[in-house]
């Protein structure tokens, strides 16, 4: 991090800067009127571009057309209409270099104290359905930015506004301070605006460079090609990927003591992820409470009917479905009870009083669901500690609408995520004996579980239930081992359970482990050289095998 001596940080700087003039020119127009009234009744002087003119105008308030300031009027369909020095120079001119103030007294320009600008909808028109290539490109800002930088950089003098939730404290602050702001205010919107522009600049270059290259000859072919071309066809995969996440939370530390941590939220995602969350009470959530659920969440968004996901160290050790959420809870807990003790509970119903009730009885870390009861609430008060989130479950491809990335040393892996979308109609039977409808059922619960399992993983289940978790050993012979332990622990029979297992099994051996378990079915991506040798073995057992041709591996 750059230091600045004290010395450097307090040079001349002025604290409070009267504003005379202001500059309004917005695409989101939330909230334009009542800040452009609140400056006019304080005397300042507006100035505003095209449909933010008129609508200033339309409300009967008193403002100052931009071609009036520059003498010339906005042309190329507005592509050119503020790139002039005399808006520019109103807004660099730096006030304390009396050079700079006498070059605008001999241009006739004016300063412009105040700039309330936000961009052309670049990252909204990209997720609009079918549009096309051109109206994304006429979507990127290039006078909004331009303003943007100057003002930001002379925040000495300058404030500049990028988000209309900040318009309120600006005008209580003009009103408490004679028409004057705080440097401190000053500088807080600079900073807030060179993210703003840097988020946008990245959003485009994301969509560029992940653009086919046009294969045509000519320029006048390539040039139909591009005009021609879905935005929806670019690559999820860009040459360059710019991503800005924002601090929503700092953490006491880490994953361990030692180590700092904050949590970012990305401000693009969507209703139903989990940075979206609302905490109703409990301890400041950590590092970990944040990774794990998130696991917890993600896996229990993914099932249709009450259902309840026990995580622990980022593995699912308990999931299942029910009748309402107090069944989902109990049926989940039997899975591993002695893993679920200070484990993150998450729901994907809402938690009435009679589930709470039961929760209260473990320890519990995190709990997260769409909504609680009153008398659910009233219940987890007795529990100060104890963190409770909100946050609704949003569209089913809320979670899988990003990409996932991995940091590694000196870079990052970047990948498009995991969806699992598999139906029964998807599922190949491989072996003698087929799937009962019952059985068929329970493979696409375990399979779906899969999905949230850290590699390897062997999953048992039975009526929309786990029985029995192996996660994240380095052989898949182990997990299915310890899926087996873990379950004699709990005191489940495995007798007639299914089993879901992420990846291929490369030997009969870890068939004959589940089978000896006592599962009856078992689904599996294929694709090993031995298959045909696990096949085998699963017509030897008289086990029913499906393939899903996909696997589900999650390190």
């Amino acid at each position: 991090m750059v230091q600045l001596s004290e010395k450097a940080l307090g040079n001349a700087r002025p604290n409070h800067m009267p504003i005379g003039r202001a500059l309004l020119s917005v695409s989101d127009k939330t909230g334009l009127l009542d800040l452009a009234k609140a400056l006019h009744e304080l005397g300042i002087a507006l100035v505003s571009t095209g449909g933010t003119a008129k609508a200033i105008a339309e409300a009967g308030l008193p403002v100052t057309p931009v071609d009036s300031l520059t003498g010339f009027p906005e042309m190329l369909d507005g592509r050119v209409k503020t790139l002039h020095p005399a808006v520019h120079g109103g807004l660099l001119a730096r006030r304390d270099m009396p050079e700079h103030m006498q070059q605008l007294k001999d241009a006739g320009i004016q300063t412009i104290d105040l700039l309330v600008v936000n961009l052309y909808p670049f990252r909204q028109t990209l997720q609009k359905p079918g549009v096309g290539y051109q109206e994304v490109i006429e979507n990127i800002d290039i006078g909004g930015p331009a303003m943007l930088r100057a003002a930001a950089k002379n925040h000495d003098a300058v404030t500049v506004v990028v988000d209309p939730s900040d318009y309120t404290a600006l005008i209580e602050e003009l009103k408490a301070h004679g028409k004057q702001l705080s440097f401190a205010t000053r500088q807080r919107m600079a900073a807030k605006t060179f993210a703003h522009t840097a988020a946008y600049d990245g959003a485009i270059a994301n969509f560029l460079t992940g653009l086919p290259e046009p294969d045509t000859a000519t320029a006048d072919q390539q040039a139909n090609t591009i005009a021609g071309q879905n935005p929806a066809t670019a690559s999820a995969l860009p040459q360059v990927y710019s991503l800005q996440v924002v601090q929503r939370q700092g953490m006491r530390y880490g994953e361990n003591p030692h180590q700092q941590a904050a949590f970012y939220a990305d401000p693009m995602a969507q209703v139903g992820c989990l940075a979206g969350y609302t905490q109703l009470q409990g301890k400041e959530l950590s590092f970990n409470n944040i990774a794990d659920a998130d696991a917890a969440w993600s896996c229990v968004r993914s099932f249709e009917g009450p259902a309840c996901v026990i995580v622990k160290h980022a593995n699912p050790c308990g999931v299942a479905l029910g009748e309402h959420a107090l069944a989902a809870y109990q049926r989940a807990l039997q899975t591993d009870p002695t893993s679920a003790f200070g484990g993150i509970l998450a729901f994907n119903t809402e938690i009435d009083e009679a589930c709470a009730q039961a929760i209260g009885k473990q320890f519990a870390e995190v709990i997260i669901a769409p909504s609680y009861s009153a008398a659910a609430l009233a219940v987890f008060a007795a529990k100060q500690n104890l963190r409770l989130l909100q946050l609704p479950l949003g569209e089913p491809t809320a979670i899988s609408s990003g990409l996932d990335i991995k940091r590694v040393s000196g870079g990052l892996l970047l990948q498009t995520p995991d969806r699992n979308t598999l139906t029964a109609d998807d599922l190949q039977c491989v072996t003698d004996k087929k799937p009962t409808a019952a059985q068929l059922q329970d493979l696409l619960f375990a399979w779906k579980v899969a999905t949230w399992v850290k590699s390897n993983a062997i999953i048992f289940c039975a009526n929309n239930m786990t029985m029995g978790v192996g996660a994240g050993q380095m052989s898949r012979l182990d997990s299915a081992r310890i899926a087996s332990i873990k379950a004699q622990h709990a005191g489940l029979s495995l007798t007639g359970t299914v089993v879901a297992s992420d990846a291929f099994f490369p030997f009969r051996d870890g068939l004959d482990v589940v089978a000896d378990a006592g599962a009856v079915a078992v689904v599996q991506p294929g694709g090993s050289m031995r298959d045909d040798e696990v096949i085998a073995a699963a017509n030897e057992r008289g086990i029913a095998m499906v393939f899903t041709g996909m696997r589900h591996f999650r390190h």
